[in-house]
């Protein structure tokens, strides 16, 4: 694994015990110590994500049928939730890419059935929706 892809999974990593932070604590956390360049990128996506969460949350209900973000596990929505933005709006990184990573956090941090239901949802929100609306790189 190159150093660009170890650092940027380590931000992502670091996004998502954000993101974990804040979903339990109702927005208050305190920060963690990082490299500056992982800090700033997973500072990015964890800010991205909550800027855009109510249209991502959106994105994510529409694609779980009989599913509410609400009712997700908390790091299964929060994975979704990162991935999700980094398909929208990070679009010079491969879909291909986030998908894996947000499936390989979802192995580590969930459980057993998590990854699965993750790539499920995040190829059909790619398949159907963004390839028809933001097109990306593949």
């Amino acid at each position: 694994m190159g150093t660009k892809v170890t650092s940027r999974h380590r931000s992502r990593e670091k996004a998502l015990h954000l993101l974990y932070r804040l979903d339990i604590s109702e927005g208050e956390t305190t920060g963690g110590t990082a490299p500056l360049e992982e800090e700033d990128y997973g500072a990015a996506l964890a800010a991205g994500v909550t800027a855009h969460g109510a249209e991502i949350d959106k994105l994510i209900e529409d694609f779980c049928e009989n599913w509410s973000v609400d009712r997700m596990a908390v790091v299964d929505r929060n994975i979704l939730r990162l991935a999700v933005f980094e398909l929208l709006y990070r679009r010079e990184v491969p879909y291909k890419v986030v998908i894996d990573e947000a499936v390989e956090l979802a192995n580590r941090y969930c459980s057993e059935d998590s990854g699965a239901f993750i790539n499920g949802v995040l190829d059909r929100i790619f398949k159907d929706f963004i390839t028809k609306k933001k097109p990306l790189k593949v």
